[in-house]
């Protein structure tokens, strides 16, 4: 590791390296080795940006700094690279869980960790509550749950959840969000200042044409369509937790999942949400 005066003498020795590689390949591999060099300059520069903003906010005192350096996702990954994080595979795991709590509480269920393995990346769950039996609810809370301990511990490999039924077990095993292939992601939504009490909001991120209902104040996602007769359920009418197509009539319960209120067989298509740090995501296909 270079200190001091060390600097200049890496600097160089990098310098050197480059250009002999530079000399040893194609004009084409070079290209993608300089880009690669680029990214990595940029992702570590990017990191000591988000250091500086911590030092300069107000309030900045050593723990508070500390504090907000662990909860930068951007940080927290570069510590993870190096061994400095201070956190433990269980810590980051309770961490992530505590985040996606209120989400499954809006769905009738709650998490607990059985075990976490440092050596093989294996974290177990435990499933708590019935989700409200809805199969897509299942589907959205398992995403929601695996997504944020990834976020939070880039090194686990697998996530294995127990207390499902064999059928929610096998549903479960279709990541909700992914269509033709492509991996879900979390994508913030730009809701134009919010969703008020009562209110309701249209949206589209990646192709995905979204609807944010909020509830006394705990907001729910949605795909912007209506199952039964495919309107766009955004233009419907919404009266407490229920939810009314403009199209058909069929009303919605907007808290558990967005099942049907008179027929058991229909229900929404809800997607993950989250409310982290005054954003507000939902997990939808990658681009």
């Amino acid at each position: 590791m270079a200190h001091g005066a060390n600097v200049r003498q890496a600097g160089d020795q990098i310098e050197q390296l480059l250009g002999e590689v530079r000399s040893m390949v194609s004009p084409a591999t070079w290209d993608r080795i300089d880009r690669l060099m680029r990214s990595i300059v940029e992702l570590y520069g990017a990191g000591l940006a988000q250091l500086m903003n911590a030092l300069d906010a107000p309030g900045a005192d050593a723990s508070t700094v500390r504090q907000r350096l662990l909860a930068d996702p951007l940080i927290a990954s570069l510590l993870l690279l190096h061994g400095l994080h201070p956190d433990d595979l269980a810590t980051r795991v309770q961490q992530a869980l505590e985040r996606v709590r209120p989400y499954l509480g809006s769905h009738g269920g709650d998490v607990e960790v059985v075990a976490t393995d440092e050596d093989s990346g294996v974290v177990r769950l435990r499933m708590e509550g019935s989700c409200d039996g809805c199969p897509s609810s299942i589907l959205t809370v398992k995403l929601a749950v695996e997504t944020a301990i990834r976020e939070a511990a880039p090194e686990v490999i697998r996530v294995d959840v127990e207390g499902l039924t064999d059928h929610q077990s096998s549903a479960a095993s279709a990541e909700p969000a992914n269509v033709n292939g492509a991996e879900p992601a979390w994508v913030t939504l730009d809701l134009n200042g919010g969703v008020t009490r009562g209110r309701l909001a249209a949206t589209q991120v990646h192709g995905e044409h979204v609807v944010v209902c909020n509830v006394d104040d705990r907001l729910y996602a949605y795909r912007n369509g209506c199952p039964s007769c495919g309107a766009a359920i955004a233009g419907g009418r919404l009266d407490g937790d229920h939810l009314t197509c403009p199209g058909c009539g069929q009303a919605y319960d907007v808290r558990l999942a967005g099942r049907a209120i008179h027929t058991r067989d229909l229900h929404l298509d809800p997607l993950p949400l989250l409310e982290d740090g005054g954003h507000v995501k939902v997990a939808v296909p990658a681009e």
